[in-house]
Formats: C-alpha cells, sequence, structure tokens
C-alpha cells in the first residue's frame, strides 16, 4: 500500500469512528473533515491539519461550525433545535458499520484527481474535502465566516 493509500485508509477508519458517534449511516465529507483535523499529530498527516489549526479551524472550531450548519439546515426547513431538547444522543449500532456516503466518495475522487504528480499526498485528501461547492461543510465554513478560496489555497501551498 502507498504512502497515500495509509493515509487514506486512517482517515477513512477515523472518519467512521465519527460517524458512528455521529449516529450516521454514512461516512461523509464532514466525517472526514474531523478525521483530518485530529490528525496533527502524526508525521504524514500533519500538513493538512496544521493549515486547519493555522485557519482557526481546530476540532472545536469545525463542531462548532457543523453545529450551527445543522441548525441552520433545520431552521431553512421550519424546525427548532429546540425539538430536540430532551432527546437521548445518538446510540451507535455496535453491528452497523457506516458505509462511504456520496460526498466523501466525491470528496476523495475530487483529491485523488486534482494529484499531478505520481501520487497523491495527504493534502489532496483536504483539497477534495474544502473544494465542494455545495453540502455540509461548504456551508458550515461559511457560516464560519471562512474564506474557503483562501483555504483552498493554503492547502494547495503545502503541495508546492
Amino acid at each position: 500500500m502507498t504512502g497515500f493509500g495509509k493515509y487514506l485508509k486512517t482517515m477513512l477508519d477515523r472518519a467512521t469512528v465519527e460517524a458512528r458517534l455521529d449516529g450516521s449511516a454514512t461516512v461523509e465529507a464532514r466525517h472526514l473533515l474531523l478525521a483530518v483535523v485530529a490528525d496533527q499529530g502524526s508525521d504524514q498527516g500533519s500538513d493538512p491539519g496544521r493549515v486547519l489549526v493555522s485557519a482557526g479551524l481546530d476540532d472545536s472550531a469545525i463542531r462548532a461550525a457543523l453545529s450551527r450548519e445543522f441548525e441552520a439546515s433545520l431552521n431553512a426547513a421550519g424546525v427548532t433545535r429546540s425539538v430536540f431538547d430532551g432527546l437521548p444522543p445518538a446510540t451507535p449500532d455496535p453491528k452497523h458499520v457506516p458505509h462511504l456516503g456520496a460526498s466523501a466518495r466525491l470528496a476523495v475522487e475530487r483529491g485523488v484527481g486534482s494529484a499531478s504528480g505520481p501520487a497523491p499526498q495527504p493534502a489532496h485528501l483536504l483539497l477534495g474535502i474544502l473544494q465542494a461547492e455545495v453540502g455540509t461543510v461548504p456551508r458550515a465554513l461559511a457560516l464560519a465566516g471562512v474564506d474557503r478560496a483562501d483555504l483552498i489555497a493554503r492547502v494547495a501551498q503545502t503541495l508546492k
């Protein structure tokens, strides 16, 4: 397995854990984003996580942005978050392993497709996540006041 293949497997495994904790049936781009930011400590995956943190997007900031996006989406549908008050948190089914959802699959495809060299690098996965024009991640970043184009440029700079 290539270096990127190992990195991708690690990120997908971490994203799967995030999806299960979230009670999600699928691993989506938001779970990959959380996996990437959690990977600041490893030698191979540190650059993408560090870029996120340097842009003010540590784990808690990303989770807060995703929470705001969820609330905004509920409000757009005419539902308030208070409907969920008093409900227990999602209980992960130990027998169910979330499968790769459309947004995560597209993020991986975009990231791998953006590699110009012989092999993708960890930053390519983050580029694939950030380059989505629609979906939870771009909405959450917009609500957090993040300049997505600038963030993409910062990630791309690590590849040079």
